[in-house]
């Protein structure tokens, strides 16, 4: 992992745990086996033809998602990526309804309109995973935007992928949130491949963070396989822009563990780079985490397993007995309707 503390703050530093109590650090845990089930569950679904079109999994970023969004409020903004099932689940959407949304069902969460890059819900102010890549960044400085002149201390966090930061948006977005000290705060998830493109082909600086630092805004990296540094930075970074003192900017270095989508056949990476990855699985570290301090046991861990395969499983099942939407719903929300109408 020499990668992921290149620079910036160094990865899980010791006041880590300092906010957290035994119970948090386990539904910590938990959150994360749930997201691996679901998107497991989600890609047996995808294999016997019951979710259409992309489908860009989450598995091996699940530290990111929980580690992140667990030191927010819970009416603080998400701004997120195409691959956000996770960050959904995270925040705390029905996982039926969010497996009804890739199913294309009228019980999804966005209506079956939006699909898997497309998940809504502002009763959890998750405003949206977006297919155009870095084109959600100049949205999250809008949501802040707003904020700021309520002269609320609700702030955005802005998830993005590596794929983002060569794109006009990206550098748009992090000049105007420098220049009017936004309480925005943009999280990377840097796991390296833009679809199937090494991000060391395609840029002169791979550490990422230093794009940041280029616009003033203070920026570092973490190490987004460990959900306890996720959390910890997550909160210090929140914290000072929720004080009004303007962006901030966290690398999260991660590793997808599947292809970019589903029909990815994944002839760019070594098979041995990926079992070098696997070997530094969030799931089982946070787990190795908790038993040394006596947290959990092994009944505790099979009862996280069997919650989390119980979660998936009635998530898919919800999702088959759900109706598609009714053809003559397809004008709907389009135009904003009349009360009453």
């Amino acid at each position: 992992m020499a990668r992921a503390t290149k620079g910036g703050t160094k990865a899980g530093g010791a006041a880590r745990n300092g906010a957290l109590t035994r119970d948090d650090r386990i539904d910590m845990l938990r959150r994360m086996i749930e997201i691996r089930r679901f998107e497991e569950k989600a890609a047996e679904s995808y294999a016997r033809g019951k979710i259409h079109g992309f489908l860009h999994l989450y598995i091996g970023q699940e530290a990111v998602a929980v580690g992140a969004i667990s030191a927010l409020r819970p009416d603080d903004y998400i701004v997120s990526h195409y691959r956000e099932h996770g960050h959904a689940i995270a925040r705390g959407l029905d996982p039926k309804r969010v497996m009804a949304e890739l199913y294309g069902r009228e019980t999804g969460v966005s209506g079956g309109r939006g699909g898997s890059m497309h998940l809504f819900d502002p009763a959890h102010s998750f405003m949206g995973g977006y297919a155009i890549v870095a084109g959600h960044m100049p949205l999250a400085c809008g949501l802040a935007l707003a904020e700021q002149y309520k002269g609320s201390d609700r702030i955005a966090a802005n998830f993005l992928g590596d794929g983002a930061v060569n794109e006009g948006e990206f550098h748009e977005s992090l000049n105007l949130a420098a220049v009017w000290k936004l309480p925005v705060l943009f999280i990377v998830e840097n796991n390296f491949y833009g679809m199937g493109t090494d991000v060391r082909r395609v840029s002169a600086v791979i550490e990422v963070y230093k794009r940041a630092e280029a616009y003033g805004i203070p920026s570092e990296q973490v190490d987004g396989m460990d959900a306890l540094a996720m959390h910890e930075a997550v909160s210090r970074c929140a914290a000072r822009v929720r004080a009004g003192d303007g962006p901030m900017f966290l690398e999260a270095i991660c590793y997808r563990y599947r292809g970019h989508s589903m029909a990815d056949p994944e002839f760019y990476r070594k098979k041995e780079e990926v079992e070098r990855w696997r070997r530094l699985d969030p799931i089982a570290r946070l787990e190795r985490t908790l038993r040394d301090e006596g947290a959990i046991d092994d009944r505790t861990v099979e009862e996280l397993r069997a919650s989390a395969d119980r979660v998936a499983r009635e998530a898919a099942d919800f999702a088959e007995q759900s109706a598609p939407p009714p053809p003559e719903s397809l004008t709907r929300f389009v135009y904003k309707e009349r009360d009453g109408a």
